[in-house]
């Protein structure tokens, strides 16, 4: 039997993690110091195009596929905690001078006011390597239990709630997610889960439209991460949802 405790979540018999425990696994991401001397050779390492030098050292974290080659190069380049998720493509960018927040916003009660304490997600891969859908898969095995929550993946457009979106948007798929988009009810939400699907990622100059979902679909949320790991995607989406407090 499961415990009562919306907050705890836990169960008495299985080997699940609580709500606790996964939020307190964070990202780490990079940053420059204030001694950085924007030499550029952190820019000409970063695979993912996400560091940039203008007025000061910046990234944007819906780039970058962390992969640590920074660190390795600079001393400058320090581990910092990165946020699970953001409402807007543009609170990816950070700087010396503008360090993520250490809370993310909800998404709105008007966005949120058909859920209740049941979530139906579609998941649709738009062309990804596979490795988003292989954390996906695993929210729901016996460590990170997402049903407890009431998330839950459906095999229907027509039955979701939630569109959970993988990979960058390929030309192939460019016509089957406008259909799932559309088959979709009212209300929805669409997550871009992953650096691909936020921007492209390493696969932004293949064969693709635009530089990320958002440039195809309405993004309501954004999930970093490359991949973002199981416990991440389920405590964004309760974070964002407001669904420990439904």
């Amino acid at each position: 039997m499961y415990k009562k405790s919306i907050n705890n979540l836990i169960s008495d018999t299985k080997p699940c993690e609580s709500y606790d425990i996964m939020s307190e696994r964070v990202l780490k991401m990079p940053m420059a110091d204030e001694t950085c001397d924007k030499c550029g050779k952190c820019v000409a390492v970063c695979s993912g195009h996400a560091i940039f030098i203008d007025v000061n050292w910046s990234i944007d974290l819906g780039k970058c596929i962390f992969c640590r080659d920074c660190y390795d190069l600079c001393k400058h380049i320090t581990p910092i905690t990165a946020p699970n998720y953001v409402l807007k493509r543009n609170d990816l960018i950070f700087s010396v001078s503008k360090h993520p927040e250490p809370i993310s916003p909800k998404l709105s009660n008007e966005k949120t006011k058909t859920l209740k304490r049941s979530v139906s997600i579609r998941e649709l891969d738009t062309g990804s390597c596979n490795a988003c859908e292989i954390e996906i898969n695993a929210m729901d095995n016996k460590y990170y239990d997402m049903e407890r929550f009431g998330l839950k993946i459906v095999p229907s457009p027509r039955h979701a709630d939630v569109i959970l979106v993988t990979g960058p948007m390929t030309k192939n798929m460019l016509i089957a997610s406008k259909k799932t988009y559309a088959a979709t009810p009212d209300d929805k939400l669409i997550i871009a889960c992953g650096t691909c699907a936020i921007s492209g990622g390493l696969f932004i100059k293949g064969d693709v439209v635009g530089e990320g979902i958002s440039d195809t679909l309405p993004v309501d949320m954004y999930i970093v991460g490359c991949p973002p790991s199981p416990n991440r995607i389920v405590v964004s989406m309760i974070d964002a949802m407001g669904l420990r407090h439904k």
